[in-house]
């Protein structure tokens, strides 16, 4: 959450689904979070749909033209989002952009640096090459309907397929 609050484009909104979390003070926590960042929307769940149905509730908040796929372990530098509407700008016809990506270990090093070439649709086809950073078009994300249920564990890769389906190589 941090790490996108800071980031140096400030027309962003946060939007979370709490599934139905059994865990103590995670609903507490997003209420915190919005009450302190208009910028952050947040729902409860009343029943856990894994993470698909959660991602789909989330979405549902959403009111901007493109959405950011962020995993809960994930940060983003400073400047990302800036380099994301940057692209946009450019190519306004653009429908899913992708970015490189680094881990971090425990100490907070950088490791298995994964520089990604231009779009390779082959090379999609052997693996989610697009994940983290992942950005899509609202429209063209409710088109395909969303994120679907009984591909958890692989529905970024799920929607990124039906997306690339509607897509022109050069829109992505």
């Amino acid at each position: 959450v941090q790490s996108i609050q800071q980031q140096t484009y400030g027309h962003w909104e946060l939007c979370m689904a709490d599934d139905a979390s059994t865990a103590p003070g995670v609903w507490e926590c997003l209420q915190d979070f919005a009450q302190q960042d208009p910028r952050i929307k947040i729902t409860r769940r009343q029943k856990n749909g894994h993470i698909s149905q959660a991602s789909n509730t989330a979405l549902e908040l959403a009111s901007g033209d493109f959405m950011v796929l962020m995993d809960n372990d994930d940060l983003l530098p400073r400047d990302a989002l800036h380099w994301v509407v940057d692209a946009i700008n450019q190519r306004p016809s653009v429908q899913i952009l992708y970015t490189d990506e680094d881990k971090l270990d425990s100490d907070g090093q950088r490791f298995g640096p994964y520089f990604k070439p231009d779009w390779n649709h082959t090379l999609f086809l052997g693996h989610n090459m697009i994940s983290h950073l992942g950005v899509y078009r609202m429209d063209l994300v409710r088109t395909v309907g969303g994120f679907r249920q009984g591909f958890e564990g692989s529905q970024d890769y799920d929607l990124a397929l039906r997306c690339i389906e509607k897509t022109a190589p050069d829109d992505i």
